[in-house]
């Protein structure tokens, strides 16, 4: 099969770009050709730049015609599309639609409904944009700057009133079942969207379970990823060391860390996958809708129980009592509860853990994606 895949690289590396990474080889290592049109948001640098970014965001010419030719020249028989903002646009849909190709689209983010792509505004989650509500962007200044809140929300606006998600897209595909409910929530058809999980490799010498030695995080310090409750759970639980691994941020407990509680910072692969193997549990106490964080089957790829905030998918993918506990989001007495829990019990976190790892090779394999991926684009050639 013949692909183009299109994306707009955001200005710094993300998970849904490793995520793409992946995807890309895998349908390389199965003989499929695939071609590339990629932007780069970190060209964007001077005011004009800017300027001329929130623009092209509603509308590109540029990748209008570059997709018409690109099209031209190497006839694909399906196209996917990623994140089409700031500098490619939902206008492209109608070119490629018009030239008789199908589209799938990679359901990363909720950006089909909400400007900044999260249901998130200053730090709590928000669907006031749901209903054709864009303007709720400006008016929080969800951004926090509002020339970027109006550009998001104009975007988000112009391609719902022209239909240009709707019209044009064959099929469509979320990374949970929670996604997809949103969507069909605001009147995307049901029966062409299907849900395919995130995926990871299956090592031949992946970690057996261990009794780990400190409840482990890995993520943004951030106030959505639940940071200020991880802390206050570790300030009940004195007699327990917590190691939170990832890039500084700011939440509101940053001056006040207790002594049981060691900032890791950045930790490269190899350092990684040794947080892992050493942790006696991984927490994933986020208060917002999260995607598909990697951080949970990396989790269970090492035989690690995860406790996980029982919001959006996550409890689809963290399974309570059996791959580990789904705490109420927000709560830090619920979530010391659910540490407390686990550490005192090494037998439950090797059940779990040895139950994770065994969902993780039956049911997140790329195996299992890539069959999952070829039946989603099975159903795009034959609706188109």
């Amino acid at each position: 099969m013949r692909l183009l895949f299109v994306h707009n690289h955001y200005g710094v590396r993300s998970g849904e770009e490793i995520m793409l990474e992946r995807i890309v080889s895998l349908l390389r290592q199965n003989g499929h050709e695939v071609n590339t049109h990629f932007a780069y948001s970190a060209d964007i640098q001077s005011p004009g730049q800017k300027v001329q970014a929130a623009l092209s965001g509603v509308w590109s010419q540029t990748a209008r015609r570059a997709l018409r030719d690109q099209i031209a020249a190497h006839r694909p028989d399906l196209v996917q599309v990623q994140n089409l903002f700031p500098l490619i646009s939902p206008a492209i849909l109608p070119v490629i639609r018009d030239a008789g190709v199908p589209i799938v689209m990679r359901l990363s983010n909720y950006r089909l409904i909400c400007p900044n792509g999260l249901f998130l505004s200053r730090g709590s989650v928000c669907e006031k944009c749901r209903g054709g509500r864009e303007y709720h962007c400006v008016v929080n200044n969800c951004e926090g700057s509002l020339f970027k809140s109006a550009s998001y929300a104009l975007r988000n606006w112009s391609a719902r009133v022209m239909g240009l998600y709707r019209k044009s897209i064959s099929r469509y595909y979320a990374q949970t079942a929670f996604q997809r409910d949103v969507l069909i929530g605001e009147g995307y058809p049901a029966q062409r969207i299907d849900v395919i999980p995130n995926m990871i490799e299956t090592k031949s010498d992946a970690a057996a379970w261990s009794r780990g030695s400190y409840v482990g995080f890995v993520g943004r310090l951030s106030p959505e990823k639940g940071v200020d409750d991880l802390i206050a759970a570790a300030a009940r639980l004195p007699d327990i060391p917590f190691r939170l691994a990832g890039s500084p941020g700011r939440f509101a407990n940053d001056g006040a860390i207790p002594r049981n509680v060691r900032l890791m910072g950045h930790l490269d692969a190899e350092a990684l996958t040794r947080f892992y193997r050493d942790a006696a549990m991984i927490v994933v106490p986020s208060t917002w809708y999260e995607g598909f964080p990697s951080v949970i089957i990396e989790a269970m790829r090492n035989s690690k129980p995860v406790i996980a905030s029982a919001i959006g998918g996550l409890p689809e993918i963290v399974q309570a009592g059996r791959t580990g506990l789904t705490p109420a989001p927000g709560d830090h007495h619920a979530l010391s509860r659910a540490i407390h829990q686990l550490w005192r019990s090494p037998q439950t976190r090797q059940r779990m853990g040895e139950a994770g790892a065994r969902r993780v090779r039956s049911a997140y394999t790329p195996a299992r994606y890539y069959n999952r991926l070829m039946a989603t684009y099975e159903a795009a050639l034959e609706y188109a």
